[in-house]
């Protein structure tokens, strides 16, 4: 029996199986059991946040001269482990050793002139000592006529002009301690300067790159190496500020490198900067990773275990509408039927999923996949979804 023919033929009964064609359709639409996925309460979660960074080192010198010099002496090259004190290298320093034997002649030319003042200082102290001696002789026999006036009168001279030179020995020696004083600082000052012609490591540590080879030309204050403290080795990791939040001291983390793909090396949050960069909008973390090889610049990615949820309920982003962060909207199962519900979120694992920490229902539970035919209070059929 064809149907068609039999409906044009009565109109009632088309319009009849019209609407039940509708019913039919609308109870699949709306009663219909579609199927859905919903979250089930999890284990322990753990919750990482994802950072990309380089190693860096914490203590890290650009070393040059103090002087101004030409490279005639490389001891060290980039990747070379030195100790603290060794030499890494030198200048030409036959003008400045010129200068140093110059000053050392004088000092010794001091040394030999305050020397001699000395010596005339205690001359003429005895010389002193004797004319006085000999003036009071004279005075007391003066006094019973034994000696004339004229006698006494050049004895006491003879004393006064002792003492006067006593006195201009006494300002010779001055002037040549002075003059010893200024010889030895010029002397130090030129030892100095010719031990500036070395550069020395100032602590344990490898060199990272060197700028210069020798016959180069260098001024003062010029890099020469770049040293780094080897214990002193972390990685920057620059984290997004709306995961930061949750990052603290002492978090355990997770490093891998570029040149190590199939490696994980241990790290610890041991910095966090309170200045986010203002065009990013990322936070600086630093990790230190003992572990990790000494390869500065090398790109690096940390993931950090900020905290761990037990019994979560794991909702991906994708499933919540006008999430802002702290709250949105999403398709609940109450009662084997659908509804919208505002609900909480806390943490956000890395795979992109909520936590849901507010407004469920109780034996409510979240549709996990957005699929066609959602609607309010139509009923569904669950399965648990993938953990």
């Amino acid at each position: 029996m064809k149907v068609v023919p039999v409906l044009r033929s009565h109109p009632r009964l088309a319009v009849l199986f019209a609407v039940v064609l509708a019913g039919l359709v609308i109870g699949r639409l709306v009663l219909g059991g579609v199927s859905v996925e919903v979250a089930v309460p999890s284990g322990q979660v753990p919750i990482r946040v994802y950072g990309l960074g380089t190693i860096e080192a914490k203590v890290s010198s650009k070393i040059g001269f103090a002087v101004a010099g030409t490279l005639v002496d490389l001891g060290a090259d980039a990747g070379q482990s030195v100790s603290k004190g060794q030499v890494l290298a030198r200048l030409d320093d036959a003008e400045q050793r010129a200068k140093v034997s110059a000053a050392r002649a004088q000092y010794e030319k001091a040394l030999a002139q305050s020397a001699s003042a000395r010596a005339i200082v205690a001359k003429t102290a005895v010389n002193r000592a004797q004319k006085e001696k000999v003036s009071q002789r004279r005075k007391s026999l003066v006094a019973s006529g034994t000696v004339s006036e004229e006698t006494f009168g050049d004895a006491h001279a003879a004393a006064v002009s002792a003492g006067a030179d006593a006195q201009a020995a006494n300002a010779e020696v001055a002037l040549a301690l002075a003059t010893l004083a200024d010889a030895r600082a010029q002397l130090e000052l030129n030892e100095v300067l010719l031990a500036r012609h070395s550069l020395t490591a100032p602590y344990d540590g490898r060199i990272s790159l060197r700028s210069r080879e020798l016959g180069s030309v260098v001024a003062p204050g010029e890099g020469v190496f770049t040293l780094f403290d080897l214990h002193s080795v972390w990685v920057l990791a620059y984290v997004d500020e709306t995961l930061a939040g949750d990052v603290a001291l002492g978090q355990g983390a997770e490093v891998r490198l570029r040149s190590a793909p199939a490696k994980r090396f241990a790290g610890r949050v041991v910095r966090i900067d309170i200045e986010s960069d203002r065009t990013t909008e990322e936070r600086k973390i630093y990790v230190a990773c003992a572990e990790c090889p000494q390869h500065l610049g090398e790109q690096a990615e940390v993931v950090i275990d900020t905290a761990l949820v037990d019994g979560a309920i794991l909702v991906p982003a994708t499933a919540v509408e006008g999430f802002d962060g702290r709250q949105g909207m999403a398709w609940v199962v109450e009662g084997g039927r659908l509804a919208r519900r505002p609900l909480s979120f806390g943490h956000r694992t890395l795979d992109g999923r909520l936590v849901v920490t507010g407004g469920l229902p109780e034996a409510g539970r979240v549709v996990t996949r957005l699929v066609s035919g959602l609607a309010e209070g139509r009923s569904v059929r669950t399965t648990d979804a993938p953990p």
